[in-house]
């Protein structure tokens, strides 16, 4: 409890991420509000299925909060509240405001613990935070928004938040290498999946370095890190140490 975890994939899609988190924590019976800014709520709902999770059911017993981006930035654009009275959540697109308020108390709101609430452990799922900055929001905003989120769900809330960013070290995008930079500094765990410096492999899909920020916690203490490859299969994923995969043996 009380962990930023920072999930990063570079020549690759590291969405299987997403996916695993948003199905982990809603087993675990934990209230989850999810940020999805990159797909519709049918994509993650099919996905979820193969995972033996229902997010409609999940939905319908106040267990997760689904933000669907895409739905909201039209409705704002076309003039569309999606609940009359009510400011939408990315009210930053209106021109009116340039900073993320209307999303944070969006979050808040959505993980803030009610009389009749039985879930625990409140988590904020996002994927994926660029798409922030190409909607137009500053990195210094998404970087608050990002920070007002760490402070009220992991220290006051005692929750989760995980957060998916693209990145790529060869990028021109300045801005988007900025945001990831500098939360790659304040994680507690950084999840990195990247595509393979070969190229495609039927059975090795890409590797993961996982980065446990202990230097974090402890000054004098050093980041303990892992790697190892995946295969992305149907329903789960295969992780193997490396130059074990089923091509080599």
């Amino acid at each position: 409890q009380g962990k930023f975890t920072l999930l990063r994939d570079t020549r690759t899609d590291g969405s299987f991420l997403v996916h695993h988190f948003l199905s982990f924590y809603l087993r675990a019976g934990c209230k989850v509000c999810f940020v999805a800014l990159l797909q519709s709520f049918s994509h993650y709902s099919i996905v979820a299925q193969k995972l033996g999770v229902s997010l409609a059911a999940a939905k319908e017993r106040g267990q997760l909060v689904f933000l669907e981006g895409l739905k909201s930035c039209l409705d704002l654009l076309f003039g569309e509240e999606e609940q009359p009275g009510q400011p939408s959540p990315l009210q930053f697109l209106s021109g009116s405001s340039c900073d993320l308020r209307a999303l944070f108390e969006f979050v808040r709101a959505s993980l803030t613990p009610s009389g009749r609430d039985s879930c625990t452990g409140p988590v904020l799922l996002v994927d994926d935070l660029g798409v922030l900055l190409s909607l137009g929001a500053a990195p210094v905003a998404v970087l608050d928004f990002i920070h007002y989120c760490r402070v009220c769900v992991c220290c006051q809330l005692q929750g989760n938040v995980v957060v998916l960013v693209h990145s790529n070290e060869d990028s021109e995008d300045e801005e988007n290498e900025l945001v990831v930079n500098s939360l790659c500094h304040h994680s507690d765990l950084i999840l990195w999946a990247e595509g393979l410096a070969t190229g495609f492999c039927k059975d090795v899909h890409g590797q993961i370095k996982i980065i446990k920020r202990l230097s974090l916690r402890q000054a004098a203490e050093q980041d303990v890190v892992q790697i190892y490859q995946y295969k992305i299969q149907d329903r789960n994923v295969t992780f193997f140490a490396r130059g074990l995969s089923a091509a080599v043996l």
